[in-house]
């Protein structure tokens, strides 16, 4: 009797270590995985470099160049007059330009990414948002926008029922 508890002992001993074998070798390839998901990323430095240009150019040559710089490598477009102007009296209402910086970067695959920034002025913030997208090497302007509903979201997320 006592041999018999010996021997379902050590079945249980072996079958705990090939469970902690199996263990150990999942978080090695998991891991693997998600190093390898990391190197996926794709490089965005091109097009953030696009978007600091724009800002020194925004900021240094005025609304109208400043455009004309973040279109002049992305496919032709009808209405970037109309954007200029209402950029510019946006930007007039707003005061003086007093900086930018960073509010998310989001990816879809390694070909599209949205760039999001709130820009400073004197009176009044205004988020810019750009979507860049990569056909084949370089990043080229998808679609670019300004708008203030962000004030409008971050209202809305300080509200009880977004609260946990």
């Amino acid at each position: 009797m006592v041999k018999i508890i010996l021997n379902l002992e050590m079945t249980k001993v072996k079958q705990l270590f090939f469970l902690l074998l199996i263990l150990i070798m999942g978080c090695n390839s998991s891991s693997g995985q998600q190093e390898s998901a990391v190197s996926d990323q794709p490089d965005v430095k091109e097009a953030i470099g696009n978007v600091n240009s724009f800002f020194e150019k925004y900021k240094n040559d005025g609304t109208k160049k400043a455009i004309d710089y973040l279109f002049s490598r992305s496919q032709p477009i009808t209405g970037v007059d109309n954007l200029k102007n209402k950029l510019d009296s946006t930007r007039t209402e707003l005061g003086e330009f007093t900086g930018y910086e960073q509010i998310t970067e989001k990816n879809v695959g390694n070909g599209l990414v949205l760039l999001s920034y709130l820009v400073k002025h004197k009176y009044s913030p205004i988020r810019f948002t750009f979507i860049f997208y990569r056909p084949e090497k370089n990043w080229v302007l998808y679609k670019f926008y300004f708008d203030t509903e962000f004030m409008d979201e971050l209202q809305s997320s300080g509200k009880v029922y977004f609260i946990k």
